[in-house]
């Protein structure tokens, strides 16, 4: 009746849609298994044949699965031909033929019938699968293709049927045995039916003849495996001499994978050269996966490391060079030098690329991911065409992996070492296949093109560590044996490598769980990835183990090493090429023009012309800037720059310019033009100048030590006239030293990319390019990371989590050397006891996860895009760099980035630009559209008074929310107190309000004001502190004081600014002696120039860069200049800036309403996407702030309400908006936000309403009556005896539904839905007097509170329940999680055991609740160790929760009233009485009386009578002549 059968074959089909008469496509069978069972199920036979291999031969890959070898089968199996005549004459005998995923099976015996026997007698039978989609739904093991479940594998299907595995799978015999058992069990319990077309009474009678769940047959299963096991290794390629003591002389790893191969290698490149260098290893090659991420880390990391080793030389060398030297001190110098100088470390640059097997053009499916392929660069050109190939593979070959292909190995392999890899490699992946010819025409195609350059690579590290891959070792035994035999054959150099991932072996379990992270799988998932556990750095004896019986594999790789040349990839700055027009000259013109001693003599000298160093020198510096050749560029450059910087300098300050102008822009134009930087400022100006004039984008006024530069400033690069507020150019470029200039420009948030596409139109998207991050595991990551993959429930990982400092650890811990430590697992397992006792605790769980987040805390774990750094190349960035590919993810575009970060990019000869998207800007742009809407005046932010009055007014008064970097509460408390009246005054306080400085600012604002005298050490001090009131505020005024007290040069003085900032001692202690001393000989006292010193040394670390506060608060000036005299259109600018920001929307909206601007809400006759003002000095609610609604939408509302006028009512819009894109959803929530609520006799509640028996909304019906409206009038065009399409147009209404407005509450949910924060109101204003009197506190307030008030102090606060939740106790009680809200923000808070079974029912979700907790010691926590010195831990526990609703009706506090008897008359007495006598409830009341002109006052107490003094407080609340309040 059924035959259930199962093959084991030699792999999978190039095409699984093949035909099967194409026979080279389909692999071969080499096990063909099956049983028959009868009409009820009953075993009847079963058979298993292995296939002897005639003509093909057993892949390893394929071997490794089943079990079957080539030998083993050729030993036991059967003729083909003997094995299909057996199961043909089987099969004659059933009617079913049943399989797990059963069509490949088909597919293989069928194709060998067909090859064999030219006909298939498969076809036309009855074929039942137990892996369809109907046994899917059965088993709902999770989502799969499609949102359907996922197919069953047939151990998975047999877990869930059985609660039991079987053993031996992919042997077919045992694969049968167990589909049998699966298929039958499904047909009983009737999920296998019509499958079956036997008619109702076949199943009837299986299930009557089974009603027990089936069993096994029972075969003998006879393992494959063992007979495999049972072979001995052959060769020497497959020994394992454990015992063998052999160390080779040079061993150097050549495949080895840092923490730059993303989520799997976890090694950080300074150890592995630590341990390399330890290990007498002095070279080592860096290959991680597909790109070049860590090759600049890993040279810096190993010229630092041989720096100190050539420090150590040039100290021996001295003593040889020295004359009165001892000779045997001299002897062993030379032997100090020589070991020394086989000491230094050779870096060798590399990468395991991807190769696509055809092209990288061809992307099909798995198999054109690549082989692996190690790629090492043996000099500066290898290296170069290793940057071009790991470019090319992301921005051109990226399909699943980074891939190049054969074809760019033959364009770029000049200069390059290849060696085969890992099992991954093209060699040892054809092996596997059984395919030997096909790899050893590889290797001839390797070798004819790399010669003796191309290296087989061979691994061999078995495993007995748990969970540890067994089977890799296996495969590469049998794989070492074939690739031995190649290298013999083709005379091939054969190298030992290992696949290293890790540093260290203890860090194998880490490893590990940084798999799990990548692959995204619990540690616990037996089908999840497994490494061999054998990944680390192993030592040179490690290896000789391992390879004993190869030695030459070891040895060679010294081969490679002395290939290798030494080179550097660092380069001086490469400048990229702005076009200069022609008319003005070429370089051409100026080699005729210009000598070489034109060009020296005009390099050489200073801004004078006078002489200022020798040949010698003039010769470097020449050559350092790239020699006479690239002078001339440079020359042209400067000179075209100096034309546009003297046509600038004439528009900024007229025709006539000052001396100090004129010297200022000679001294930095020539600055410029001899550090070699002209074109960068024409780059960066002319950027700029298309932002402003061609894509009207904002730019700022300029940020950091750039506004220091007059030069820029004339070029409109800057907006603020350094010189009038002592600006320092060297601040920016040091005279003394060529570092690259580093200009970050502002530009508003919306206009940043349209520049960034400006750029790459101009200058070719080849050669400009983002850069990329490194987002590393930090402390608190690394701990929830492991955690989640060891199943670590989230509370404690949340509560692990909160013993980890924030930033620093608390001040009184040091460590070693006295300084605060750096906050990392390691320092916190020293000195946070709570996290050192759960790290030797009993939680094995616990205590390993901070164990292996430890080791990879600080490991890379993504890659991203810097937020503003850009890198603008001379030609193809590729030349110099690699770079690779990130995907936005905003625009789900591809980005092309560097693959070196911002720190190093720049050492490699790239110029980096910060391009940064500043929202104020967009506020300001935003503000000026606004007043030129509502006022008509085209206001020009750039030339506003700089002393407005209205201003400094507003600074003074502290009313600085919305404005840019002076509106914070403590920046306006010392506004108010300081009384701002000059912008210096401004530019100071930017710069003192930040840690460190702050401490000035009591003597800065005394000062000011007059309570404190203003003196200067040295009298000529008052020059550059008098603006300061004599205080010392920037680095600025340090480098100018230096000059004028010690005739410090311009370099000298940014030096010191430099070392005082950074602490560099050695170079503070020589300057200082320069200091006293020259000032010393300008007639300063030295004891004063001591102090000065010493204020400087305290001062400098913390000093702020005036040139950057000068900007900022230029641009912090101009918001409060608009906030003061246009307040409404800049504070709808501030709120469009903040429209996602829902937090920040109500604090500017309750800002607006302090300032009495009112905000309407969203109105679909008045809004336009953004907020805006109306003509009546309101704000208009953006509905772009509306969810659910598109800018495409609301773009097409307004363009219509412009067009043709206001919307008359809900079906003029609907018949307006008509095949415009508006639908229903896009509706409902529109109307739900309340954009329809100036529709007359309409209500929110009316959107949403459904007739009862219907399921049609209102606004869906509304939509098909305009469609059919619409339909009708266009028919009517064409209907000579209908009514004209305007009297049909007249006739149209919609049908209002009747049903009841929804409640305050439930209109504020919605808008609190739609919009993200309550508009019209908030659900706590309607209990404003309940809080007022009984809460103390705001939410806001509540944790700082904790820590600081004294045990016992009671906290009452007021809030709706946002959330909350019950959680299970581990004793199996519940507990619950709450948190609240109010306008401020919110607070979160657990209640247990009676206060949770008491308070809970009033804590649901939506409540309004008054929350009491009294402040605490807090418990420690299992296994927690308090520090007795520390101030004990406190919380808060909750005791009491009341409904707001309820307080002032159930209140016993007495009420007071106070009445005014000079505004009280008869009919408010009246008033007053009825209120009282009408609101009878519990609160006893007082009334006073007082006549403020007579100064006199009585009370009534009234001895019986009690009012409600919820209800009398709300009908009061708005009289003139009554106030109250509610006594405690």
């Amino acid at each position: 009746m059924f035959l259930i059968f199962d093959t084991e074959t030699t792999g999978l089909p190039l095409d699984k849609n093949a035909p099967l008469t194409n026979f080279d496509n389909w692999p071969r069978m080499v096990q063909l298994a099956w049983q028959i069972h009868d009409e009820e199920g009953r075993f009847v036979k079963a058979e298993n044949h292995i296939v002897k291999p005639e003509g093909f031969i057993i892949p390893i890959n394929a071997s490794m699965v089943h079990g079957i070898s080539t030998e083993h089968a050729a030993k036991v199996g059967k003729n083909l031909n003997d094995v299909l005549d057996i199961f043909y004459n089987e099969l004659q005998k059933v009617k079913y033929v049943v399989g797990h995923n059963v069509r490949f099976d088909l597919n293989i015996v069928g194709c060998e019938y067909l090859r064999t026997k030219g006909f298939n007698p498969l076809e036309g039978k009855d074929v039942i699968d137990t892996c369809t989609e109907k046994t899917a739904d059965f088993c709902k093991l999770g989502v799969g293709r499609g949102g359907r479940h996922k197919l069953p594998k047939l151990a998975e299907i047999h877990q869930l049927l059985f609660n039991e595995g079987f053993d031996m799978a992919h042997n077919a015999s045992a694969d049968v045995e167990a589909t049998a058992r699966v298929f039958l069990e499904l047909v009983r319990i009737n999920v296998i039916n019509e499958e079956i077309k036997e008619g109702d009474d076949f199943l009837v009678k299986f299930r009557e003849a089974n009603p027990e769940m089936m069993k096994s047959a029972g075969i003998k299963i006879v393992s494959n495996i063992e007979e495999k096991q049972a072979q001995q290794p052959s060769n020497s390629a497959t020994q394992r001499l454990s015992d063998s003591k052999y160390t080779p002389e040079h061993f150097t790893h050549l495949h080895v994978h840092s923490h730059f191969s993303i989520l799997d290698g976890m090694s950080k490149v300074p150890d592995l050269i630590e341990k390399c260098t330890k290990n007498n290893m002095f070279s080592m090659a860096l290959t991680d996966h597909g790109n070049m991420f860590g090759i600049k880390e890993f040279a810096d990391a190993a010229n630092k490391y041989n720096g100190k080793v050539k420090d150590k030389i040039k100290e021996l060398e001295k003593i040889l060079n020295d004359k009165e030297a001892e000779d045997s001190k001299k002897d062993d110098a030379a032997v100090e030098i020589d070991l020394l100088k086989k000491k230094i470390f050779k870096p060798i640059i590399g990468m395991e690329a991807y190769c696509a097997p055809v092209s990288i053009d061809k992307r099909d499916g798995r198999a054109d991911r690549g082989y692996h392929l190690i790629i090492l660069a043996k000099n500066k050109q290898g290296y170069k065409n290793l940057c071009k190939l790991s470019s090319i593979a992301y921005i051109d070959g990226y399909y699943y992996n980074p891939r190049i292909d054969h074809s760019l190995l033959e364009k770029y392999h000049e200069g390059l070492i290849i060696c085969s890899a890992c099992l991954g490699g093209e060699l040892p992946q054809k092996i596997m296949n059984g395919d030997i010819e096909g790899a050893e025409q590889s290797l001839h195609w390797f070798k004819n093109l790399f010669g003796d350059d191309f290296y087989i690579e061979i691994q061999r590290h078995k495993t007995d560590k748990p969970n540890a891959d067994q089977e890799i070792f296996e495969r590469q035994q049998e794989v070492n044996k074939v690739l031995i035999d190649l290298a013999r054959k083709t005379n091939t150099k054969i190298v030992a490598t290992n696949d290293v991932h890790f540093v260290e072996e203890e860090h194998s379990e880490a490893h590990d769980r940084l798999i799990c992270l990548s692959t995204g799988k619990d540690f616990d998932d037996p089908n999840r990835m497994h490494y061999t556990k054998q990944e680390w750095l192993k030592t040179p004896q490690e290896m000789g183990m391992a390879f004993a019986d190869i030695p030459e594999a070891l040895e060679n790789t010294q081969e490679i090493v002395d290939k290798v040349e030494a080179y550097s990839i660092d380069s001086d700055p490469i400048m990229p090429i702005f076009d200069i027009p022609k008319d003005f000259g070429t370089e051409e013109e100026y080699r005729q023009k210009f000598t070489e001693e034109d060009l020296f003599n005009e390099f050489t000298r200073n801004e004078l012309g006078e002489v200022v160093m020798s040949r010698e020198e003039g010769e470097k510096k020449i050559k350092k800037l790239g020699g006479y050749d690239k002078l001339y560029r440079i020359k042209l450059e400067a000179d075209y720059l100096a034309k546009l910087a003297w046509e600038g300098a004439e528009r900024r300050y007229g025709k006539e310019l000052t001396e100090e102008q004129r010297e200022r822009i000679v001294f930095e134009l020539h600055i410029m033009k001899t550090m070699g930087f002209p074109g960068y400022f024409l780059i960066v100006q002319d950027y700029i100048r298309g932002a402003r004039e061609e894509l009207g984008v904002s730019v700022g006024p300029g940020r950091g030590s750039a506004a220091g530069s007059v030069v820029a400033y004339c070029l409109k690069i800057t907006d603020v006239d350094p010189l009038k507020y002592d600006l320092l150019f060297e601040r920016f470029l040091n005279p003394d030293r060529i570092s690259l200039p580093d200009i970050d420009v502002d530009f508003d948030d919306d206009g940043r990319g349209k520049v960034l596409d400006w750029i790459t139109e101009k200058y070719g998207k080849e050669k400009v390019a983002h850069i990329i991050t490194y987002g590393t595991m930090a402390t608190k990551s690394s701990i929830a990371d492991v955690s989640r993959v060891q199943k670590i429930p989230i509370p404690k990982v949340n509560e692990i989590k909160s013993f980890i400092p924030e930033r620093n650890f608390p001040d009184n811990i040091k460590d070693e050397k006295g300084k605060s430590p750096k906050v990392n697992l390691k320092n916190c397992f020293k000195y946070v006891p709570e996290i050192k006792a759960l790290l030797e605790g009993d939680d094995e769980n616990v205590s390993t996860m901070l164990t292996y987040a430890q080791q990879l805390e600080d490991t890379n774990r993504q890659i991203g895009i810097h937020a503003c750094g850009v890198i603008i190349g001379a030609s193809d960035l590729t030349n110099y760099a690699p770079l690779c590919t990130i995907k936005d993810k905003d625009t789900k575009e591809d980005v092309l980035v560097t693959q070196y970060d911002g720190h190093v990019v720049e050492n490699v000869g790239l110029i980096k630009m910060d391009f940064l998207g500043l929202k104020t800007l967009t506020q300001i742009k935003d503000a000026l559209a606004n007043i030129k809407k509502t006022h008509g005046i085209d206001l020009d932010i750039d030339t506003i008074p700089i002393d407005d009055k209205k201003t400094y007014e507003l600074y003074s008064s502290g009313n600085t929310i919305g404005t840019f970097q002076f509106e914070s509460p403590g920046m306006q408390k010392y506004l108010r107190e300081l009384k701002p009246s000059v912008f210096e005054d401004l530019i100071a306080m930017n710069a003192l309000y930040r840690p460190g400085p702050m401490d000035y600012i009591p003597t800065f604002i005394a000062r000011k004001t007059g309570k404190e005298p203003i003196t200067y050490p040295i009298p000529i001090m008052e020059k550059y502190l008098k603006d300061t009131y004599g205080v010392t505020v920037y680095q600025e005024q340090v480098m100018l004081l230096s000059r004028q007290l010690a005739s410090f040069t311009r370099g000298e003085s940014d030096t010191l600014r430099k070392a005082m900032g950074k602490k560099l001692i050695e170079k503070m202690n020589e300057l200082k002696g320069k200091f006293m001393t020259q000032g010393e000989a300008n007639g300063h006292d030295p004891a004063i120039l001591e102090n000065i010193w010493k204020d400087w040394e305290k001062f400098a670390s913390y000093a702020f860069n005036k040139s950057h506060a000068t900007c900022y608060s230029w641009v912090a000036y101009q918001t409060a200049y608009l906030k003061a005299h246009y307040p409404a259109e800049f504070m709808a600018a501030v709120l469009n800036s903040s429209i996602r920001d829902s937090k920040e929307v109500v604090s500017m909206i309750d800002e607006c309403k302090r300032m009495k601007i009112d905000v309407l809400g969203p109105s679909v006759n008045e809004s336009e996407y953004k907020f805006t003002v109306n003509q009546n000095g309101q704000i208009c609610f953006g509905m772009g702030a509306v969810k659910m609604v598109g800018e495409v939408v609301i773009q097409a509302i307004t363009e219509e309400r412009d067009t043709n006028g206001k919307f008359k009512d809900f079906a003029d819009f609907l018949i307006r908006m008509s095949g415009k894109g508006v639908n229903r959803k896009s509706i409902e929530a529109l109307a739900g936000a309340g954009v329809f609520d100036c529709f007359e006799g309409m209500h929110r509640a009316m959107f949403y309403h459904i007739e009862e028996g219907d399921k049609t909304t209102f606004v869906e019906k509304a939509i098909k009556s305009v469609s059919a409206y619409i339909e009708r009038k266009n028919n009517a065009q064409f209907d000579l005896f209908a009514d004209s399409a305007d009297d049909i147009s007249e006739t149209f209404t919609i049908q209002l539904p009747e049903c009841e407005p929804w409640s305050q509450m439930k209109e504020l949910e919605m808008e609190k839905e739609l919009v993200g924060f309550y508009m019209s109101a908030h659900p706590l204003d309607m209990y404003k007097d309940a809080i007022k009197y009984f809460a103390n506190i705001k939410l806001d307030q509540v944790k700082d509170a904790i820590e600081k008030s004294r045990v016992d102090t009671t906290l009452i606060m007021a809030g709706v329940v946002a959330s909350s939740e019950r959680r299970p106790t581990q004793k199996g009680t519940e507990f619950g999680i709450y948190r609240i809200e109010d306008q401020s923000g919110s607070y979160e808070f657990r209640l247990f055991t009676e206060n949770y079974l008491k308070m809970n029912p009033l804590l649901s979700a939506g409540s309004h609740v008054l929350v009491t907790g009294v402040v605490r010691e807090r418990y420690p926590k299992k296994d927690e160790i308090i520090d007795p010195n520390a101030p004990k831990p406190k919380e808060l526990r909750i005791t009491k929760v009341e409904l707001l609703e309820t307080l002032l009706e159930n209140t016993t506090r007495e009420v007071k009233f106070t009445i005014d008897v000079n505004k009280l008359d008869k009919e408010k007495c009246e008033e007053f009485i009825k209120v009282i006598k009408d609101n009878k409830g519990k609160q006893s009341y007082t009334i006073y009386f007082v006549d403020r002109d007579n100064n006199l006052t009585c009370q009534m107490h009234p001895g019986k009578g009690r009012i409600s003094s919820q209800n009398v407080f709300e009908l009061l609340k708005y009289k003139d002549y009554v106030t109250y309040d509610l006594l405690k």
